[in-house]
């Protein structure tokens, strides 16, 4: 081994010296590779991208409702120096998640599972530790020191995702996990915040395990909240001991719960999957506002957003996407796309559609002619579709390695040249599902309540895990439940 000389431990201890900063809530220094104007930049830069993947959901006093105890809880925390924004989101999954700089995020999936207001602030009050304790750009920091980078979240092979340079440095922040400690500080500080301003935060702990009953149901596991996170049932035993502490400290001898305040909030939330941002049905994606269909490969995983369709098989070989092209004609708008994603045209041909005007592409990725050399086993190939359709011109396009385009590109052209127009009055006319709060007429249990509801047998316990009860529990006349309609 090559000695060091001790100028060289110096200069890293100082180096290392400089990158440490106090964190706000434990008083020490954390090993952080950002100052705090670099990290609400972060958040700055990254909302854009937060939004423009989800979407925000439509309903101002439930947006309203989210801001002002974000910042209420926001004021008393440990950070109350920075900025904070707090969101809902448009997406049925249950999540909530922080960025750096103080912007906060709530999913309508997870608004529609609360059963109180309590139980919405002590998750609330977990996502602000998280920004107060530096939570995220810590795990920056340990990613970039151990690898050199962040790691990028991806539902394709890190062979293939390379192909992708879309998502930014700040959105793979969303993807960064934290380790078990930050998540138990966390439901401390989500214990402590709630409690100050005035709410029972024992609900936090019952909301443990609505999480987990879900889990259990899917089988999936639920983003954010339960990925490397400490057993449930030791999460419930802690944070109800905390919430006990916090109320003797503080002398809450009445805490707030506000279930019914809560519920009537949320009546007429949609819940579930929204069609009229498009749907997947037998392997059929159909998008009723935009009136077209098209086939997804059987099998295949996909995920919807405001911004694009994504398509991608198991074994993550290969990605499909639907995205809208720039540009007034087709040939406009075939060239900037190659231009923005630096592919270089091999084939390229006008065909026709189901009808529709469209080109077709194939292309790679373009390289220097040295990288061309080192990289040749690692050639990406493209095919894309360009279709124009009432006003838009659609980019279906396919990704995958050189050496697997052709197992690929039956799937990819099966999806793009069966894109068509969609007819079918059913499909269009589709609607969401929405809550439905509705007051018990008469004592009985949850079950009975279904029964006269006429909740499909099926579906009986996804909706008594939303109500955070179970089908036995009795339930008193003039208690507030959800029930679904559309």
């Amino acid at each position: 081994m090559k000695k060091i000389p001790i100028a060289g431990w110096a200069l890293a201890a100082t180096l290392l010296l400089n990158s440490c900063a106090v964190n706000p809530v434990t008083g020490k220094r954390d090993v952080v590779l950002m100052s705090e104007e670099q990290e609400v930049a972060m958040g700055q830069q990254t909302d854009p991208a937060v939004i423009a993947q989800f979407g925000l959901y439509q309903d101002p006093e439930l947006q309203r409702f989210m801001e002002q105890k974000g910042q209420e809880m926001a004021a008393i925390s440990h950070r109350s120096n920075i900025k904070y924004s707090f969101k809902i989101v448009d997406s049925p999954v249950i999540n909530a998640f922080a960025v750096p700089g103080g912007y906060v995020y709530f999913t309508r999936g997870i608004m529609a599972h609360f059963n109180n207001e309590a139980q919405f602030a002590g998750v609330l009050g977990h996502e602000i530790g998280h920004i107060a304790a530096r939570h995220s750009v810590q795990q920056q920091a340990k990613s970039t020191l151990a690898q050199g980078g962040l790691i990028l979240g991806s539902i394709l092979s890190p062979t293939v995702a390379q192909a992708g340079q879309a998502a930014s440095q700040g959105l793979g922040l969303l993807f960064l996990k934290f380790g078990r400690d930050d998540e138990r500080e966390s439901d401390m500080l989500g214990v402590e915040y709630s409690s100050k301003i005035g709410y029972d935060a024992a609900e936090m702990a019952d909301f443990f395990l609505t999480l987990q009953r879900q889990q259990e149901k899917s089988g999936q596991e639920i983003p954010g909240f339960l990925s490397t996170h400490p057993n449930p049932g030791d999460r419930y035993e802690t944070v109800t001991a905390l919430a006990a502490e916090w109320k003797q400290k503080l002398n809450l001898t009445r805490a707030q719960v506000d279930r019914n305040s809560y519920l009537q909030l949320i009546d007429g939330l949609v819940y579930g999957e929204d069609p009229r941002q498009g749907f997947v049905e037998n392997f059929v994606f159909y998008h009723p506002e935009l009136k077209f269909k098209f086939p997804i490969p059987n099998g295949w995983n996909y995920m919807n957003s405001p911004q694009q369709f994504q398509m991608a098989p198991k074994d993550g070989g290969a990605l499909m996407s639907l995205t809208l092209a720039q540009g007034d004609n087709l040939e406009t708008a075939a060239q900037q796309v190659l231009q923005n994603y630096n592919l270089q045209p091999l084939e390229s041909k006008s065909v026709t559609v189901n009808g529709l005007p469209a080109i077709a592409i194939v292309a790679q990725l373009k390289q220097q002619q040295q990288q061309q050399q080192q990289q040749q086993q690692q050639e990406i190939r493209v095919l894309m579709y360009l279709i124009k359709y009432n006003g838009n011109i659609y980019n279906l396009m396919g990704v995958t390695l050189a050496s697997q385009f052709n197992n690929y590109a039956p799937q990819f052209s099966n999806t793009m040249q069966n894109f068509s127009v969609l007819t079918d009055q059913e499909k269009l006319n589709r609607q969401p599902e929405r809550i439905r709060i509705e007051t018990v007429q008469q004592t009985a249990t949850l079950a009975q309540i279904f029964d006269r509801n006429q909740v499909p047998e099926a579906r009986r316990e996804e909706l008594a895990i939303l109500n955070g009860l179970q089908l036995s529990d009795r339930v008193e006349k003039g208690t507030m439940i959800k029930l679904l309609s559309k």
